[in-house]
């Protein structure tokens, strides 16, 4: 499907944050306002490890993002993925991933990442981010996962 102004990319950010309106929230805001400005429709839902997730089915792109806590990705996010619906939703979905942690990015990539990437072997991971505690509001790197993610939606 060919996406346009009238008929543009619909994305979801699924995310978890141990706080409301922390530096993991402001983050996803400044992603869905980034994409908002590519003309792509974006909500944002906080992931609960037992909801019910079959609103996902409406969207043409999930983009999941949670912090890092004691090494593990944030428990709400994994949680969904391991003990709800959220799987049989993203089921041929187009996913994007982001992570906040203070560990160094290859550290990051080999110990974190896959924690998500294990659950979503069915799908087309668009793009990929971890991002450092002096990343989060710098709008450059912002705005470059935001067009590594439409050159490969568009592409895929």
């Amino acid at each position: 499907m060919t996406h346009t102004a009238a008929n543009p990319m619909k994305a979801i950010i699924l995310f978890d944050s141990k706080t409301a309106g922390g530096s993991t929230e402001h983050l996803i805001d400044s992603i869905g306002l980034e994409l908002a400005k590519t003309g792509a429709y974006v909500e944002k839902a906080r992931c609960k490890t037992t909801g019910d997730y079959s609103f996902i089915k409406d969207f043409d792109v999930v983009i999941m993002g949670a912090p890092i806590y004691y090494l593990l990705v944030s428990s709400n996010l994994l949680g969904a993925l391991l003990q709800s619906n959220l799987k049989k939703y993203l089921t041929g979905k187009k996913v994007a991933l982001f992570l906040t942690c203070g560990s160094p990015e290859l550290m990051a990539n080999l110990l974190y990442l896959p924690q998500l990437k294990l659950n979503l072997v069915d799908n087309t991971i668009l793009a990929e981010k971890i991002f450092a505690p002096d990343q989060l509001s710098d709008r450059t790197i912002i705005e470059k996962f935001v067009r590594e993610l439409n050159e490969s939606f568009r592409q895929k």
